[in-house]
């Protein structure tokens, strides 16, 4: 019996959104994306996810995130890439500019919008934009590789067609600062964010004490992480603090970004989580999606500048998750996908789809530590957020 489409996921998807560039270079080498689906293509994931063409955004849709302005100045410059406005982010070493900067951008916006239409109509029960994720772009400026905010472009979508509690979750290394900072009034939109703390790492936002502006306190809530935090430790924070909020909170719908650079092997960051710690985040998001929102869920890629060794591998369990046929870790990589890996980037590539490691960690409920700088922040991030929701930060 064929599965009606609405019982099953989709990946947004068109070779076009790797033309999101910055040069051979940059650390945000699209060559991540490309590896990322013929790893999962190769291992059958995509047998179980529906490919769904991508469209881009209107500067009409851009506009309900970005500034007028702005949208302008990226056009201008998309077309006439040897110019510069650092006021804005653009020409940076970060952000350098390209041609057709403005059509690859817009590109991965709308892949996110699409992805919230699927999953929002019920076309499909979930939905994932690998190439999306980009957290950082703010309204007016672009920051950490970021021009449009295809995250926030996708909430906004789902706001306008109805949605009145939405979660956000961000397991990125780095603070989800743009997405919390265009719904930072808005009590509608729950953001939440795991990162490495601002003490050590861009962008130097995503305190505890950040919890949503005026009339939407509570809305915001960030647990920093000291640098060194390995899989325990993050499952850990996450565990203590998301579940119990998202519960509250009960959004009808989970949008999740999933930066893979809180890897051990990630050179711009000093997390030190595995492959394996990485994939029981994901499953974590899946089943506060499937226990609260009726498994209505979107996710979206991020960062991850470990090219070969992480992101391929750790997003070919992502998109597994979202198929509802998750790998097993013990599985081999494919040869064919190795020898690839050797002729594109001549380097070996991981044999398996695990680091070896296992994803165990120490429930909060079994004592706080006041001496350990993770159980303080855990702490701290319970202390300010917990009683604006209604919840006891002492349980």
């Amino acid at each position: 019996m064929t599965q009606p489409e609405s019982d099953r996921a989709a990946v947004v998807f068109d070779e076009r959104l790797t033309d999101y560039d910055f040069g051979p270079s940059h650390p945000m080498a699209p060559v991540r994306v490309k590896l990322t689906m013929r790893l999962a293509e190769e291992l059958g994931v995509l047998d179980h996810l529906d490919i769904v063409g991508a469209s881009a955004c209107t500067e009409d849709q851009l506009a309900e995130v970005h500034t007028p302005q702005y949208i302008e100045k990226v056009l201008k410059l998309s077309k006439h890439p040897t110019h510069a406005d650092p006021s804005i982010g653009l020409g940076t070493e970060d952000n350098p500019l390209f041609a057709g900067m403005h059509e690859a951008s817009s590109l991965i916006a709308g892949a996110s919008a699409e992805a919230a239409r699927l999953v929002w109509t019920g076309e499909r029960r979930r939905a994932i934009n690998v190439s999306g994720g980009l957290h950082h772009a703010m309204p007016g400026r672009a920051s950490g590789f970021c021009i449009y905010n295809d995250v926030a472009v996708g909430i906004r979508w789902l706001l306008d067609h109805g949605a009145t509690k939405i979660v956000y979750i961000d397991v990125d290394a780095h603070h989800g600062d743009g997405v919390q900072a265009m719904f930072y009034h808005d009590p509608r939109v729950l953001t939440i964010s795991l990162h490495e703390s601002p003490q050590t790492l861009f962008p130097g936002t995503g305190y505890s004490t950040e919890i949503g502006a005026k009339g939407a306190e509570g809305s915001a809530v960030n647990v920093p992480l000291p640098p060194g935090t390995s899989d325990a430790g993050w499952l850990r924070a996450f565990h203590a603090v998301v579940p119990a909020i998202v519960r509250e909170f009960g959004p009808e719908i989970i949008v999740s970004q999933h930066g893979c650079d809180s890897h051990m092997d990630d050179p711009l960051t000093n997390l030190m989580l595995s492959v394996d710690g990485q994939r029981a985040s994901y499953l974590a998001v899946r089943d506060l999606a499937d226990e609260v929102t009726g498994g209505k869920w979107i996710a979206t890629g991020g960062g991850g500048y470990a090219v070969i060794d992480v992101v391929p591998r750790a997003w070919a369990h992502l998109l597994s998750i979202v198929s509802g046929r998750e790998l097993d870790p013990q599985v081999a990589t494919p040869e064919h996908w190795r020898a690839e890996v050797e002729r594109l980037r001549g380097q070996p590539a991981p044999a398996r789809m695990t680091d070896g490691r296992r994803a165990a960690f120490r429930p909060w409920e079994e004592g706080y530590d006041p001496a350990s700088w993770l159980d303080r922040s855990i702490n701290a991030t319970r202390t300010e957020v917990f009683p604006l929701l209604g919840l006891d930060p002492l349980y």
